[in-house]
């Protein structure tokens, strides 16, 4: 079917109407702002939008800027709005920045990351998530040319596997299993770098000869049966992501935090039971949710489960068991879930993914679920 170049004109109009208008701009937003080194997109969206994972929005129909996810130290940010009163952010290139030793000029070769590079750095060009498959088929650490407990710079280790000569390698250990809580099936490991090293000699695994590696950096105790990672020198990753709102995902967990505290808020490093299998991408932005307390309304009136009494605690898990609602002297209230925070993917594998903390109304803890709504 075709459609009239008009009628085609006046759905785009009015589609970007809606577009526009659902942007919650904040009270407080600044008319002009100066980018910093240090400064994250996250950072920036924030001081503009409520909803900052909606930043293209505000950068639409803005023919000065070809890519929205890439600003950089010294643009001056300006906040206009246009004849419908639409908020549009642009860039002013007629201002000049001036300060009493003269112009700062200002390298515009890197763009500022999305999210805090130092937190996410280490997990984009080094940590590792392996399947029990994975691990076992690369290879692994026999021993050194020291018969130490420690291994120092210096120090050449046996690998059984036939290695690149002259590459660099990461040398990891596998940890904790990520475990699916709804299955109990094991979804990947952890696996920390605990060094690197270059291969100073080729392996033939045929002749049962292993490859010689150079240890260069330490971060733990090397061990055998540690395994090596190929490493790209010079390797590109991106720090700039899409920030969006998956259309539709599956409700997951949280079910590890890399600094393993109890609690953790905005900054924390977490993993998610997604992963791309699950249409989970880098950029995405989850909804964390904490489950409220369930109360047992018994003869005593509501009370909290770990404030009831034998009995009534007896009573729900009788319920659990055989799935009743309720008996006839008590009555448990399971409540809803309600969200304490936010979170960006910035790394996706098949059945997991890491991601960051970017905003935390209450502690956030290991079992609190995510979702896109």
């Amino acid at each position: 079917m075709k459609y009239p170049i008009a009628a085609l004109l006046l759905a785009m109009s009015a589609s970007f109407s809606v577009f526009a208008e659902s942007l919650d701009l904040k009270n407080n937003a600044p008319a002009q702002y100066t980018v910093k080194t240090g400064d994250t997109l996250w950072d920036i969206s924030n001081l503009y939008l409520k909803t900052p994972w909606e930043w293209r929005q505000l950068w639409q129909w803005n023919p000065q800027v070809s890519n929205p996810d890439k600003i950089y130290p010294g643009d001056v940010l300006v906040l206009k709005y246009d004849q419908q009163g639409r908020p549009i952010l642009m860039l002013d290139k007629g201002i000049k920045k001036l300060s009493p030793s003269g112009r700062v000029v200002v390298q515009k070769n890197t763009a500022i990351p999305t999210l805090p590079l130092a937190m996410i750095e280490p997990f984009l060009e080094y940590e590792q998530a392996l399947d029990k498959d994975a691990l076992q088929k690369s290879p692994m650490v026999l021993g050194a040319s020291h018969n130490v407990k420690m291994t120092t710079l210096g120090h050449t280790l046996y690998v059984k596997g036939n290695l690149i000569r002259a590459a660099n390698y990461g040398i990891y250990r596998q940890g904790e299993p990520y475990i699916d809580p709804v299955s109990g099936s094991t979804l990947a490991y952890e696996t920390r770098l605990v060094g690197s090293g270059r291969v100073t000699r080729s392996g033939d695994l045929s002749q049962g000869i292993p490859s010689s590696v150079e240890v260069e950096m330490i971060k733990q105790e090397i061990k055998s049966g540690d395994v090596l990672l190929p490493i790209s020198q010079g390797q590109s990753y991106t720090v700039q992501f899409n920030m969006a709102r998956p259309e539709k995902i599956s409700e997951g967990t949280i079910i590890a935090s890399t600094n393993k505290l109890r609690e953790f808020g905005t900054t924390a490093v977490v993993v998610l039971n997604l992963g791309s299998q699950s249409q989970l991408k880098e950029g995405h932005i989850l909804d964390i949710k904490k489950q409220s307390p369930t109360v047992i309304e018994g003869d005593s009136g509501p009370r909290y489960v770990e404030d009831a009494n034998g009995l009534e605690k007896f009573i729900k898990d009788v319920r659990e068991l055989f799935g009743k609602e309720n008996t006839e002297n008590s009555v448990v209230w399971t409540m809803p879930k309600e969200k304490v925070g936010e979170l960006m993917v910035f790394k996706v594998y098949d059945d997991i993914s890491y991601a960051m903390v970017i905003k935390s109304i209450r502690p956030i803890r290991v079992g609190d679920t995510v979702s896109a709504d």
